[in-house]
């Protein structure tokens, strides 16, 4: 049999994950995060239940390192951070192969809402899943190195009730459990007193509208993100949206209309599927935040940046969020949003 490197976090989708590899005829050996998180226990009653050994990788310095201070950096900087996109890449496929080398395993895999497929040429691909719950959007910066070794046993599911009603044929103890937090080491989603406990204590400053009037006064400009409609606290003839974030000034810039973007700038760049960008521009759909629909626009490359041009204007493009490509299904690469959200 071959071994893979299952990535098992004491969830139901890694879980279920690891029952249909198992049917695939696969050597499985799960391999669970310790974080500083909690879940360690969850894991080993699946494993057990699976009758699969279960390693155990400390991780918090690493995460600590790559995902905790850029996450503070992000905000300290008016910008949104996708910690997401950033972990997957440094330190979770990163421990995963890492592991796989160690014991001999060619594969690796997670729970994740992701295909792999191949192009004419035999070149990996990595694709939407089938359920709209789909989260290749986190898993673009990913090498194609790596997603030749990867496996998504539940890229084909439907959606989450088709995951938790396996688990629950299968007689999995995490079949019921809730699923994790966005951000999960911010557990209690109180991500504003997280960042004040990690040294981001922006002043409070001035509410401000397109010409420049004052408005009141905000919190700090990690409270907000471009095209925020709540918790604003300023009353108006109308909604009022957070239009841009200013921190040489430190002024949060609103307006009485949706925030919307015809063109942005993404730097950082990566492609996973670097042939569409051999020719220069290219047409594809874009997605600018994850569960958010892909529009189609133009994307032309330069260097590790590129400028995206939108057929139609995209809805609050937020400097510091991912900016994904896709061509149907197919994943092409992105990049993280520079210009939007900041003037």
């Amino acid at each position: 049999m071959e071994k893979v490197v299952l990535g098992l976090s004491g969830g139901v989708d890694s879980a279920v994950a690891a029952a249909l590899l198992r049917q695939q005829g696969y050597d499985v050996y799960g391999l669970f995060l310790e974080l500083g998180l909690g879940g360690q226990q969850q894991a080993q009653q699946t494993a057990d239940a699976l009758g699969i050994p279960l390693h155990i990788a400390h991780r918090a310095p690493a995460l600590e390192q790559h995902v905790c201070q850029y996450f503070a950096s992000e905000y300290q900087n008016a910008r949104t951070p996708n910690p997401c996109v950033v972990c997957n890449r440094l330190v979770k496929f990163q421990t995963l192969a890492d592991y796989a080398d160690e014991i001999g395993a060619k594969w690796l895999a997670t729970g994740h809402y992701a295909r792999i497929g191949q192009d004419t040429e035999g070149r990996v691909l990595l694709m939407r899943a089938q359920s709209e719950k789909d989260q290749s959007y986190m898993l673009h910066r990913l090498s194609r190195e790596v997603l030749s070794r990867c496996i998504f046993p539940l890229g084909m599911m439907e959606d989450k009730s088709a995951v938790r009603a396996q688990a629950q044929a299968l007689g999995l103890p995490v079949a019921q459990k809730k699923d994790s937090m966005d951000v999960c080491f911010i557990p209690d989603g109180n991500w504003q007193g997280w960042l004040e406990r990690h040294g981001v204590r922006l002043p409070e400053g001035n509410f401000i509208d397109e010409n420049g009037k004052i408005l009141g006064r905000h919190k700090g400009l990690h409270h907000y993100t471009v095209g925020q409609r709540k918790g604003l606290g300023i009353a108006a003839e109308g909604r009022l949206f957070v239009k841009a974030l200013r921190p040489e000034t430190n002024e949060v810039v609103l307006s009485l209309n949706d925030v919307f973007q015809k063109e942005i700038l993404v730097q950082q760049v990566h492609y996973c599927a670097p042939e569409y960008a051999a020719d220069g521009t290219f047409a594809c759909t874009v997605r600018v935040r994850y569960s958010k629909r892909a529009q189609r626009a133009v994307v032309t490359p330069c260097g590790q940046e590129a400028r995206i041009v939108f057929e139609d204007e995209a809805r609050a493009p937020a400097a510091g969020q991912a900016a994904v490509f896709y061509d149907g299904d197919i994943v092409i690469g992105g990049g993280f949003i520079a210009s939007p959200g900041v003037g």
